[in-house]
């Protein structure tokens, strides 16, 4: 595994545990944070679809306890 594949796999796991994507781009060493959101922004977009999954989830779950 070469250095620049587990850069990739630090942004992915930090964008998977919620993490804001300028601290991931700080992190990166990138020294805008247009640079991290055009190399990874898909990812940030699949993990905001799985945000949005659990709030629903967490409503319908309120909504059938009452």
């Amino acid at each position: 595994m070469r250095l620049h594949d587990l850069r990739h796999t630090l942004a992915t796991l930090l964008i998977n545990q919620g993490v804001h994507a300028k601290i991931i781009s700080k992190r990166l060493g990138h020294s805008n944070i247009r640079i991290t959101m055009d190399k990874y922004g898909h990812f940030l977009q699949t993990a905001e679809q799985g945000a949005a999954n659990k709030l629903d989830s967490l409503f319908k779950r309120h909504k059938n306890s009452i």
